[in-house]
């Protein structure tokens, strides 16, 4: 049964989404290929928007200054030089480890899924954006809660910014956000911007840095604004900073941020990072109410100081 109301729905988000996609000048372009969204900037692709097939709603590929990809390829594809581990690491995502006691974040028999209902937007000029309504679907086939996402972007200072504003509705009922590290606004860097080898990847030379002044390996578990990873890629140097919003929930949020190029925040895990116990990271929203999670990431040239990451977090969370 799921799968018959599945494909109506993906069906009915594309047509619908490619109805809104209004012309409008300007440098991003969004169209419909197959049943993703192609995003360009300038006529040259920048990510796609992929609502199916992972679990979750992802972007990739996602390219960077000097038109590097930015991101892991697997598992979308395979490439020599790359891990082939953690096959939920698709890229660019949100979702989150325990939700009601299900986990969205792996991909397994018994894990949940983020499906798409209903393509609210998606549209391009002076910046692009796509908003979409999904629902978050039990092992069991039944709904669990329901998100609106919006995610747009942008050009500034040299580098391209993706924002996202995803709003959770309890809408089924109660809604429990567990203690788990496995959440939940993240990205599996490139290879080269791993702090170390291993897995078939022999290029690792990155670079980590939080707000508070953390960096490499011990970002994992610390409170921080923002974090920045970066390292030299095919002879450039260039990096992601990911920035929590001050109005999310216990900001400065907590970082899943480990050496071989996953970077997540999560304002839920405290059971792991702080070693308290279980439950104390866990959230409830209640039936009928909501909760909204707001991210930015930047993808840009240079190191974080260079780049001027401190400068372009405090511009945004003014």
């Amino acid at each position: 049964m799921i799968s018959r109301i599945f494909l109506a729905v993906v069906a009915g988000f594309l047509t619908h989404g490619q109805a809104l996609n209004a012309a409008e000048e300007g440098p991003f372009t969004i169209s419909k290929n197959g049943e993703n969204y192609r995003v360009e900037i300038d006529g040259k692709l920048f990510t796609e928007y992929i609502p199916t097939g992972y679990n979750k709603p992802v972007l990739y590929p996602v390219i960077g200054p000097h038109g590097i990809g930015m991101t892991r390829n697997y598992p979308f594809k395979e490439v020599d030089g790359e891990a082939k581990d953690h096959v939920h690491h698709a890229s660019l995502w949100f979702t989150h480890g325990e939700v009601n006691g299900i986990s969205f974040w792996h991909n397994a028999k018994n894990t949940g899924k983020i499906i798409p209902a209903e393509l609210v937007r998606a549209k391009g000029g002076r910046r692009g954006s796509i908003v979409s309504k999904n629902n978050w679907v039990g092992p069991d086939e039944k709904v669990v809660c329901t998100d609106r996402t919006s995610i747009s972007f942008y050009k500034a200072f040299g580098g391209t910014f993706v924002s996202y504003s995803v709003t959770v509705f309890a809408s089924e009922g109660d809604v429990t956000f567990g203690d788990t590290k496995e959440g939940s606004m993240g990205i599996r860097t490139h290879p080269n911007l791993r702090l170390t080898n291993g897995k078939g990847v022999t290029t690792a030379n990155g670079y980590a840095l939080n707000s508070a002044g953390d960096k490499g390996k011990a970002l994992w578990g610390k409170r921080a604004k923002w974090v920045d990873y970066w390292g030299k890629i095919d002879g450039h140097t260039v990096g992601v900073a990911i920035f929590d919003h001050p109005d999310n929930l216990r900001h400065p949020t907590w970082w899943h941020a480990r050496d071989y190029g996953l970077v997540a925040a999560n304002p839920f895990g405290i059971h792991n990072f702080e070693r308290k116990p279980k439950g104390t990271g866990d959230m409830k929203v209640k039936s009928g109410e909501s909760v909204t999670f707001r991210y930015r990431f930047l993808f840009h040239a240079n190191d974080a100081k260079t780049a001027g990451i401190a400068k372009r977090y405090e511009d945004w969370a003014k």
